[in-house]
């Protein structure tokens, strides 16, 4: 499944070699073509995908059932996928792959929420990841980019938003494209600002001074700190309980004076301690885990692709000077038939790196508990358009 090359991506990046030349840069998009866009409301594409998901609990598997799309949702949700292009050069061709099975994966499930909306862009390769990982200015590549899901914002709310409430949606260079978008688009027009519900960015660091929600990469939206919040950004990033950030990690550290990365409990915005999470996870994975293969369940091997757990995992909200980011704990008991672990890290060269932490797993982990905050958001905005 395609699923593996968007899992693949950052541990494969350090090791990609830039070509020896660059293929040529495609023109622009025209985002005012359906076809310039991965994901459209009413028609068939990744998004509208049916994903066979079984419940795995303690005692074991349960039934088995699929995604579905929503009818009429009062709500749109535009969503940016992470780093996910083989293609030769800095940026990516506009012949989306990889760019599916991240779709499928990360923002499928919003579907039964929202209206989906998902820009094919110019995004900046893994060539262009190993190449700033050496040391050279990736700038152009990254301006690039963000052009393109600029222009895609501006042609959604033109002719295709209609007024409507909505919620941003990425990981990674996704979330990296929506945060700038949030601060050059968004902060600046009120009337667009005030029919922003939520921002969900995991994978990228939200800077905010130690102490404070906003003031740092956002000046006007704060991140969430209670679960009714709107108008606010859901941001984090996941390391494993006894993994903290080590020095110039590429995640989970700030690394300006008096700044800390935010962090936001993707199951309960505004809690302290210790969170079960609602995880859907892809169980199918081939890549390296800590500890070895994953067994899910001492029953055998999982009956679909997908599984979703509930209180597998739970999360916490650690900050700490400079340091800030999800700390992730396995919760499976002696007898239980559950696994006792689950991946997410970054393996390389037979190492794992400490610096990206669970990044891989970020989405997945708490995946039930964003798309039923969005559904509580949207169930909202159904009232007020009733009213």
């Amino acid at each position: 499944m395609r699923y593996i090359s968007f899992l693949a991506a950052a541990a494969v990046a350090a090791a990609t070699p830039l070509p020896a030349q660059a293929p040529a840069t495609p023109a622009a998009p025209d985002y005012s073509k359906d076809s310039a866009w991965l994901c459209l409301p009413g028609r068939a594409d990744p998004c509208s995908t049916p994903l066979p998901t079984t419940a795995l609990s303690p005692n074991g598997y349960g039934s088995t059932s699929q995604s579905n799309v929503a009818k009429d949702a009062p709500l749109d949700c535009f969503y940016v996928y992470p780093t996910v292009s083989r293609d030769q050069g800095m940026n990516s061709d506009l012949n989306a792959s990889e760019e599916k099975g991240a779709a499928e994966v990360q923002f499928a499930r919003f579907a039964s929420v929202c209206r989906t909306f998902a820009p094919i862009y110019r995004q900046m390769t893994l060539g262009a990841v190993a190449a700033y990982s050496a040391g050279a200015n990736i700038d152009a590549a990254g301006a690039l980019a963000y052009a393109d899901v600029a222009a895609a914002w501006r042609n959604y709310l033109a002719t295709r938003n209609n007024g409507r409430p909505f919620v941003l949606i990425g990981h990674s260079q996704g979330s990296l494209m929506l945060q700038m978008l949030i601060a050059r688009e968004v902060e600046n027009n009120p009337a667009v600002a005030a029919r922003m519900k939520r921002a969900i960015l995991p994978g990228f660091n939200v800077i905010v001074p130690q102490g404070k929600l906003v003031g740092g990469t956002f000046k006007r939206t704060p991140l969430c700190s209670d679960p009714g919040e709107t108008g606010c950004v859901v941001a984090y990033s996941s390391f494993r309980e006894n993994n903290v950030p080590p020095a110039g990690a590429i995640f989970g550290i700030a690394d300006q004076p008096g700044m800390t990365v935010g962090c936001v409990n993707p199951a309960r915005p505004g809690a302290k301690d210790w969170v079960p999470l609602d995880s859907y996870w892809y169980a199918r994975l081939n890549l390296p885990v800590p500890g070895g293969p994953i067994s899910w369940s001492s029953e055998g091997a999982p009956p679909s692709p997908f599984l979703r757990t509930q209180g597998l995992v739970s999360a916490k909200c650690v900050n700490d000077g400079p340091r800030g980011y999800l700390s992730i704990r396995t919760n499976h008991k002696p007898g239980e038939k559950w696994t006792d672990r689950v991946g997410g890290e970054v393996g390389f060269l037979g190492m794992f790196l400490p610096g990206w932490g669970m990044h891989l797993a970020d989405v997945e982990e708490a995946q039930g508990d964003l798309v039923r905050q969005v559904e509580e958001i949207s169930a909202r905005a159904r009232t007020a358009a009733r009213r």
